[in-house]
This record gives structure tokens, sequence and C-alpha cells, in this order.
């Protein structure tokens, strides 16, 4: 049987296959209700499975679907984790967290933002100052978020994104659609202006967890940039950062990227998780990386999450064109084939193998 079996269609189906594998390698469970529900009734949960002592000094921790329709991927990871006992004997000063789906509503409803439109990676900002501004997204709004979906309208949107990047560079161009904006909140990669649901629910976890670990690495798996199924191992600190060098030291650093250094195929992140993880986890040292997976060139990517923005502002969800953006946001961060999936769980455990040994070192 080949690892797909681990990888489901759609959140219910992953949230089963989690608890099944995780309660069968003897993890302990904690479960959080969302308020809201799935596009079918369904309850929502983020799911919390824990191995080893309760106490520990130190904690590899996972976490699935910051991004919601990502949590394929990530889900996949973590049942293949449990499933396929890749991570031994725990020693007895160590524990594995794994946060399934902690934006349960996105991952059910194949959406990456949350409930409230939220990009939860970049909703860590500190919510009582000024926000970052981000000039090039208020430049583009309007191609970016067009009021129609139609060939014209999106013929004319492509027109002015293409005429950016050709002034500004690649890079630039997508600094301005991704790197995070707090002007606009009907359009994409919007911050917020509050802590969302899903960024108190990591938070109550790190601070929990930070009562007996001391040292804290994390494995945030996401997909959507990079060649089909390659795992590029971004560390999102500052070279200065000690958490930098200790990530740097504990991949490799002929084998992890910084946006901040120019060589990651992400931009600049405001907000991100780490912030909140580190905040919440007081006195303990955390050490995070985002796990980044490939599935469909850049463009097409960016132009499944306009659609869907589109959808869920201006669109008929009863329309036939309803369910196609549906598949192509799938499709987008979703590669449903069983060399991907492979490819993500090979990846999956080195990583997790090489972030087990540098907190061995600790």
């Amino acid at each position: 049987m080949t690892l797909s079996r681990h990888f489901a269609s759609g959140y219910t189906e992953a949230r089963a296959r989690f608890l099944a594998a995780a309660a069968a390698a003897g993890a302990r469970l904690e479960s959080f209700r969302h308020p809201l529900r799935g596009p079918a009734g369904e309850m929502l949960f983020t799911d919390v499975a824990r191995l080893g002592a309760e106490d520990a000094r130190k904690a590899l921790v996972t976490v699935s679907a910051t991004h919601g329709v990502e949590g394929h991927c990530g889900s996949g990871a973590q049942v293949a984790t449990f499933a396929e006992g890749v991570l031994g004997a725990l020693p007895r000063d160590t524990g594995y967290v794994a946060i399934h789906a902690i934006n349960p509503h996105g991952f059910a409803w194949s959406r990456r933002v949350t409930e409230d439109n939220v990009d939860l990676n970049r909703n860590f900002v500190d919510h009582a100052a000024p926000y970052p501004a981000n000039q090039g997204y208020a430049e583009l709004r309007e191609a970016i978020c067009p009021a129609a979906w139609t060939p014209e309208s999106r013929a004319a949107a492509k027109a002015t994104l293409d005429a950016y990047g050709a002034r500004h560079g690649a890079m630039a161009f997508q600094q301005a659609v991704s790197g995070g904006q707090y002007a606009d909140a009907e359009g994409i990669f919007f911050g917020g202006h509050a802590p969302t649901w899903s960024n108190r629910t990591l938070r109550r976890i790190f601070a929990r967890l930070a009562e007996h670990a001391r040292d804290i690495a994390v494995i945030d798996y996401h997909t959507g940039l990079g060649p089909w199924g390659h795992g590029e191992v971004i560390t999102p600190y500052a070279p200065a950062e000690p958490a930098f060098a200790r990530a740097v030291s504990w991949i490799g650093g002929n084998d992890i990227t910084s946006p901040v250094l120019g060589n990651s195929s992400s931009a600049i992140v405001v907000g991100t998780d780490n912030h909140g993880m580190a905040e919440a986890a007081k006195g303990a040292a955390v050490t995070m990386i985002a796990l980044e997976y490939g599935v469909r060139p850049l463009e097409e990517t960016f132009d499944a999450l306009r659609a869907d923005n589109w959808l869920h502002v201006h669109g008929d969800f009863s329309s036939p064109l309803a369910g196609e953006i549906k598949a192509q946001m799938r499709r987008a961060f979703y590669g449903d084939a069983d060399d991907w999936k492979r490819m993500i769980v090979d990846r999956a455990f080195d990583v997790l193998q090489r972030m087990t040994a540098g907190l061995a070192r600790a």
C-alpha cells in the first residue's frame, strides 16, 4: 500500500484519519471546537495529539492547515508520521505535539484564509500599533481583486499586473501581492484587525506547552511555492536572531532559505505565526521553520487565490463557476498524485529527523 493512504480528499476525512492514526500510536488527544461549521454543516475542530511525557523539557511540534486548503498536505504528513512510526522511541525529555488543522474553517471550505478572510500567517502583529503599509498592493488592488471575473476583466487585470512586474521585477511584484496588507478587509493576504480564533487557539496551545518545555522546535507545513513536490525549508527569522542560527545549524546551511537573504521562493512576510508562538511560550526557546512544497506555477496559484476571493466577495455559490473555482483552489495547493505525496512524506520525514537531532543538541 502506498503512502497516498495517509492523505485525504477533504477536512472531515483528514480529521478522521488523523485521530485514528494518533490514537493507534498511543497519543493523548485534545480538541478545540471552532464556533462555525463547514459547508455541509459539519462541526470543525483543531485537534492536538501528544506523544511522550507531559512534562518533557523539549518539544517537537508540527502544524497543519495554517493556510486552510494547504491542510491536505500537512495533515497527510502528520498522519504518516504517526502511522509509519518515523519518530521511533522519543527520549524521556522530548515530546511530540501534532497540531492538526489550526485553521479548520479554511480547510473545510477550501480557502487559504480564516472565516473572517484573514491570512492567519499575516495575523500575528501588534494590533494596537500602526499596521505596516504595502504601497504595491494599494497600487494594484483593483487588478488583484477585480469586481468582475470575466474573460475581459481578467485580461485587463493581467495586463496591469504584468506591467507592474515588468517595471519592478518578479520579486517586487510577489512582495506587493503576498507580503501582507492591513487596509483591504475584502482583499487577499489581509492580516486582519484583531487576533483570529485560530491565532488565539495557537497561542493557547503554546502557552500550555511552555509550562514544561524549555526548547521547542516547530515545523509548519505549507504548499503553493516552488516546483512540483519540492520541499523548501524556510526560516522566518532575521540573521541576527538566535533562532536563525539554531535553524541553520539544525537543518544545514545549504538546505535552508531565508526571505530576508533573498534566496527563498517566499516574499518577506509580516505577522507570521512564529511571533505568536514565541510570545505565548514565554521562557522557552522556539525555533520554527516552514516546510513549503510546490504544486503549480506561481501565476496559476495567484490566479486561484484571486478567483476564490472574488467568489466569496462577489460570486454566486450556486453557479457552475463556483465549483470550478473551488476545484482550481484544490489543484493549486494539493498535488493529488502518488509521486507528489511520496515526495511530501519523504521530505517531511527527513526534516523531522533533522529537527529532532537539533533539538537533542539544544
